[in-house]
């Protein structure tokens, strides 16, 4: 009833037609392209009237059934459930004073920091943006000061766009094919059979927990000229948290903090100390005093921990839909591969424990370590020139039947195996990918998200030139400075892989000299054990090496790829990783690589 003014107003279309129907100058086709032209501007109106009063479908369906509505209850019930609301919001912590902005991203800073100009600036900035901002000091600490960050549907729609953040516009339909009548009583007795079986264990049940959806929607980049063809049942969760989160934070990037300087971003005051932290939030409480089986989810945060992050759940298989709406595409297909290389993991055990077994069975019959173990009239030569004695031959037995369990005729079986297995495992993980990106709509995604990284276009902003494809000016990084810097990058490199090679070579040097110590040490049982004693303390060294330089390649890492300057975030994902892929490797392998190959030579 209240739509009638708004239909006049913005509806209005007349048609004119002549008295007699019968005549024959009368065009039919136009008065019916005229009619359909108004049947789809009404639908689209409703659409949106609908949008704006009724819940969400996007997000809000999984969560706890109290905070739902129907859009068939009366007009009273629902001004109800909007006075509810924003109370509800004003004690959970997420929202700002007024119970209707939410709280998108939080920064910290101390009164006594003296980096008070360049905050008042970049907060300025932000308001410039568009961006809704509230104080609140600490409860604990009155030093402590929050910024609380909102980002309105004006700002969200126009970074959405800017980024290519693919929004869903169309529901996905699936056609079945037409079956036999003798086919489809078949498949009635079959899962009338299967209903007596027990169930899979590993699969989440989706009867007991209703909340399971998925979103069979296809997506788009968000437009907002085509925002009508995107499917906004209310515009407050259409973008869900992780999105609205990561527009708030690519915001941020981008902000001047100095005025007439090209320093900009959060991480530079981050880094200098004008900030103390920056965050997103979560979306309440993991827990609840309720059962989510009989009350539902209080948030999706406490969904994903009864789905996915509680210990009860450990043996069933990912929630990855959930993962992805709460954390982002990225954090999901991680949390993906670990689970297939998790998965793929237990042949590769099952063999290596077969192979195990075969050595425990077969220790008896093992000639080499028999001939070791008979072997009392051959002496062998000391191990250190000095203290260490003679030794027999006999004396290594039990060293020789624990290698006889690693490493027997089985282990090249298993050699072949992992040879094979590795190929597999890259193989079915390039299908389970394209799965996952079908069904999440990232076929053309790495390609959509190309960005120029805000420090790119910092330093290099007085040096441009036309692009190519787009013909829009952009900033430009000369040839020779390229090549300077990924020069001096891979000296770094370069380095640091020598450091690993010169710690490998000082852990055999100490093997060597503390033999001797450990063989004149006064302790009887250190004498007797010399051998053992330097082989624990030198693992020790070692693994203390290997963690330091672990953190210490991290950082060195992040400084050359800072230093190279890429130009995309992707190109700087790249490099970060090659970088940390070579140093890991010659750094967790160096001392395999010294056993295998030098060690005795």
């Amino acid at each position: 009833e209240g739509r009638e003014d708004l239909q006049v107003n913005q509806l209005e279309t007349q048609i004119w037609i002549k008295p007699d129907i019968r005549k024959t100058d009368v065009d039919f086709s136009e008065i019916l392209n005229a009619i359909q032209e108004i049947a789809k501007d009404v639908n689209i109106f409703f659409d949106e009237l609908e949008g704006v009063n009724s819940p969400s479908k996007d997000d809000d369906s999984l969560l706890h059934h109290g905070n739902l509505t129907s859009t068939s209850d009366d007009a009273s019930r629902l001004e109800v459930v909007g006075e509810e609301i924003p109370d509800k919001n004003k004690t959970n912590g997420l929202y700002f004073r007024d119970g209707k902005c939410r709280i998108d991203y939080i920064l910290v800073y101390r009164k006594s920091n003296p980096q008070t100009e360049k905050r008042e600036v970049f907060e300025r900035n932000i308001r410039a943006e568009g961006l809704q901002m509230e104080k609140e000091s600490s409860l604990t600490n009155s030093d402590i000061i929050f910024v609380k960050l909102h980002a309105p549907w004006e700002v969200l729609g126009k970074y959405a766009e800017l980024m290519n953040v693919r929004m869903p516009f169309r529901r996905k339909i699936y056609y079945l094919h037409r079956r036999y009548k003798f086919m489809n009583r078949i498949e009635k007795q079959i899962s009338r059979f299967r209903g007596w079986l027990p169930r899979k264990p590993m699969k989440l049940d989706k009867e007991t927990l209703p909340d399971l959806e998925e979103n069979d929607c296809y997506t788009a980049p968000f437009s907002q000229q085509r925002i009508h063809h995107f499917i906004i049942h209310n515009k407050d969760t259409f973008f869900n948290n992780a999105t609205r989160s990561r527009i708030v934070h690519h915001i941020l990037q981008r902000v001047k903090y100095e005025e007439g300087k090209n320093k900009i971003g959060l991480n530079r005051l981050l880094s200098n100390g004008s900030y103390e932290a920056a965050f997103p939030l979560h979306e309440g409480s993991y827990r609840s005093k309720n059962s989510i089986k009989t009350h539902g989810a209080e948030n999706h945060r406490h969904l994903l921990y009864e789905c996915w992050a509680s210990w009860g759940v450990w043996y069933k298989y990912q929630p990855l839909d959930l993962v992805r709406r709460y954390f982002g595409e990225k954090i999901g297909l991680y949390f993906a591969w670990l689970g297939w290389y998790t998965g793929m993991l237990f042949p590769a055990a099952f063999i290596g424990l077969f192979v195990f077994l075969y050595g425990v069975t077969t220790l008896n019959h093992c000639q080499v370590s028999k001939e070791v173990c008979q072997a009392t009239d051959i002496i062998m030569c000391p191990i250190c020139d000095k203290y260490c004695p003679f030794m027999r031959l006999s004396d290594s037995c039990i060293y020789a039947k624990v290698t006889h369990l690693f490493d027997n005729g089985a282990t090249v079986f298993f050699a072949v195996f992992m040879a094979v297995w590795a190929t597999v495992f890259l193989e079915f993980w390039k299908r389970r990918r394209a799965v996952i990106a079908y069904d999440w709509d990232l076929i053309d995604w790495e390609e959509e998200e190309e960005e120029i990284r805000p420090q790119f276009e910092a330093k290099y902003s007085k040096k441009e030139r036309m692009n190519p494809i787009s013909g829009k000016p952009e900033p430009y990084q000369a040839f020779a400075d390229k090549c300077s810097r990924l020069i001096v990058s891979a000296s770094g490199i370069f380095f640091m892989i020598c450091v690993v090679i010169a710690a490998v070579f000082g852990i055999v040097i100490y093997r060597v000299v503390t033999v001797s110590t450990f063989a004149a040490f006064k302790w009887a049982l250190i004498r007797n054990n010399s051998q053992v004693a330097t082989t624990g303390t030198a693992v020790c060294i070692n693994f203390c090496i290997i963690m330091l330089l672990n953190v210490l390649y991290e950082k060195v890492a992040l400084f050359l790829t800072n230093l190279e300057q890429p130009r995309t975030e992707s190109e700087w994902e790249n490099s970060f990783t090659l970088k940390m892929f070579l140093f890991q490797f010659v750094n967790l392998n160096s001392s395999t690589f010294y056993i295998a190959f030098f060690l005795g030579r």
